[in-house]
């Protein structure tokens, strides 16, 4: 009897359950997110302020408006979205206290381990804040690649500077598809520091740093074809030298130099004309990351290095914009992002960008 019971429960079930689990497994996948019927990416709803500030385009060496007006670029770097939101400090305030630094363009680095663990969709929903807010504040955005290494052979300075060439790739082409058309992005700069480190990060050629670029560009233009691609230099994106010989094939580019006070001894200025400042001859050229810390530097030979390179970029009419706003990573300009209190750099940088120093 008990034998005959589980052969027609094991049939009831065979013919009963089975079929409605199925049939609600089935309803489940064609509801679901499965790899077969994801959809492709779509640009976001049409943005009623990506117009508000004027496109800002490149003219030979300058950077110029619709009008054709010239455009020199003064701001700062503020951290990591992601960093910011995880310490409770992404807000619109933190970029209103950027805009009382006298800034009209803000750099906001992107890292790769942030894009990974965040994802890309919270990642965009940081910067369509941070551009939202700057639009407000009539602030221009570059979107910074905040990697340091040798992308050649995937070899990096630190683990939270890891990627690989299929990771940047997708990341330019989703940013370049989320903002085409949105004036407050005004620069795209591909690649934050490219260095082997003397070797020690394996070897690049500048041969196959340009053909990566060109490819970056190529594929950006696909999507976003205003938008202005930077090109970073060698030796933590400090040496625009190659360029002479091989520049970038590519029209409407800038080139990045980082001219840190380290990266050469005094005087400072013949080398620094030597290594960046003849780009801008032919180019536009914007030092997207420089910065010190006064109580180190007035106690060694690079005493004078902050008047230095203010005046050296003003004379050129180079673009610039200084690290840090942030109080953990160096050289920091805040003692506190709960106060906003600066420190010496930041009091300086204050000045700078409020056309005190260096004109």
């Amino acid at each position: 009897m008990k034998c005959f019971i589980r052969s027609l429960m094991i049939v009831l079930t065979v013919l009963f359950v089975v079929p409605k689990l199925y049939a609600e497994q089935k309803k489940e996948i064609k509801a679901g997110a499965y790899w077969w019927n994801q959809p492709f990416p779509k640009r976001p709803a049409e943005n009623p302020d990506a117009k508000k500030l004027p496109l800002i385009s490149v003219k030979e060496n300058e950077f110029i408006n619709p009008a054709g007006k010239k455009i020199i670029f003064r701001g700062l770097a503020i951290s990591d979205p992601d960093k910011l939101e995880g310490q409770g400090y992404w807000s619109k305030k933190h970029f209103e206290e950027v805009k009382k630094m006298g800034a009209n363009i803000v750099r906001v680095p992107v890292h790769p381990v942030a894009w990974r663990e965040r994802t890309p969709e919270g990642c965009l929903k940081l910067l369509d804040e941070a551009v939202k807010w700057c639009t407000e504040l009539t602030m221009y955005v570059i979107i910074d690649w905040h990697s340091i290494g040798n992308l050649e052979m995937e070899i990096f300075q630190n683990p939270m500077y890891n990627t690989t060439k299929k990771e940047t790739y997708e990341f330019w082409r989703t940013i370049a598809m989320h903002f085409k058309g949105n004036n407050t992005v005004a620069f795209y700069e591909i690649f934050n520091e490219p260095t082997h480190f003397f070797s020690l990060l394996g070897s690049m050629s500048w041969s196959e740093w340009k053909k990566i670029n060109e490819d970056i560009i190529n594929l950006i233009r696909a999507y976003d074809k205003e938008t202005i691609p930077i090109v970073s230099g060698f030796d933590w994106a400090y040496d625009l030298g190659p360029i002479r010989y091989e520049p970038v094939n590519a029209e409407g580019i800038a080139y990045a130099t980082h001219p840190y006070y380290m990266k050469r001894k005094k005087p400072w200025e013949p080398k620094w004309d030597e290594n960046f400042g003849f780009a801008k001859g032919k180019y536009p050229v914007i030092a997207t990351e420089f910065g010190f810390e006064p109580e180190r530097i007035e106690k060694s030979e690079n005493k004078g290095y902050g008047e230095a390179i203010i005046s050296f970029l003003e004379e050129r009419e180079i673009s610039w914009v200084c690290w840090v706003f942030d109080p953990d990573w160096g050289p920091r300009m805040l003692e506190s992002l709960e106060t906003y209190e600066l420190t010496e750099s930041g009091e300086f940088f204050r000045e700078a960008l409020h056309g005190k120093i260096g004109k």
